[in-house]
Parts: structure tokens; sequence; C-alpha cells
């Protein structure tokens, strides 16, 4: 059973990158580009990158276990540095998702149906946009890291 553990790390990573960057470099960027209502855009790219960051949780998660049951013959130099790895980019999920994501939702909130790039709000909210668009960025690095790491 042990020969199928390194598999199924590489195969939870490929997941873990693939979506991250699927829906941030793909998903994303086509809904605003095709949709002529950017707030609807924005509402089901919220959609998707809320789902993004419950599959991030749920594949930090199993590379743990993985990490934990499938790399005996790894010296701890590896298993510390993909440790490291894999915890900084799910502190990037919960900082981006559950830090800055609910700010920008209550500023959306506060700005009706206009959107908040109608508001007073449209800078506060491009600040916590452009912070969380970084975090993404270095997350989706990581994860191309990670992959060729396995």
């Amino acid at each position: 059973m042990a020969p199928i553990l390194p598999k199924a790390r590489l195969l939870v990573a490929a997941l873990w990158a693939g979506s991250l960057w699927a829906v941030g470099y793909l998903v994303a960027p086509t809904l605003f580009a095709t949709l002529s209502d950017r707030v609807l855009a924005g509402t089901i790219a919220g959609a998707m990158f809320h789902s993004m960051a419950l599959l991030s949780l749920g594949c930090g998660l199993a590379m743990l276990l993985l990490l934990w049951r499938g790399t005996q013959g790894w010296d701890g130099k590896r298993r510390r540095g993909m440790l490291a790895l894999i915890v900084v980019m799910v502190m990037c999920t919960v900082v981006s998702h559950f830090g800055l994501q609910p700010m920008m939702a209550e500023l959306r909130a506060a700005a009706g149906p206009a959107g908040v790039m109608e508001s007073a709000a449209k800078s506060r909210f491009g600040m916590l946009h452009g912070v969380s668009s970084m975090i993404y960025l270095v997350q989706s690095l990581l994860a191309g890291w990670l992959v060729l790491k396995q």
C-alpha cells in the first residue's frame, strides 16, 4: 500500500495547483471579460473563490496526512520543508478567505445594487482586492513548487 502514497500526494498536489490556476487565472478573468454585468461577474467569481478556499483547506489537510503517513523514506529537512510549504499555502487561504474576503463582502453589501466600484468604498475595496490577489499569486506559485517537489 505504501507505493500508492507518493502517487496520491502528487495527485492531491496537482489537484490543488490546477484548481488554483484554473479558477484564478482562467475562470475569474473569463467571467469579467464575457459578462456585461460586473456585479454578477464578481458574485460568481466570489462563489468560485469560496469553493476554491474549501478545496484548498481539504487539499492541505490531505497533503498533511500524506506527508505524515507516506514519507518515511524522506530525511527530516525534506519533510520540514514540505510541511512549511503546505502550512504557508493553507495560511494564504485562511488569511485571504477568512480575513480579507469578509471585509470585501461587507463593502460590497454596503454598496448596494450599483456595486462597490461605484461607491465611496471603491479605493478600500481595491486595496483589499489587491492584497488578496497578491496572496493568491504567492499561493499559486507555491502550488507549482509543491507539485515539483513531489
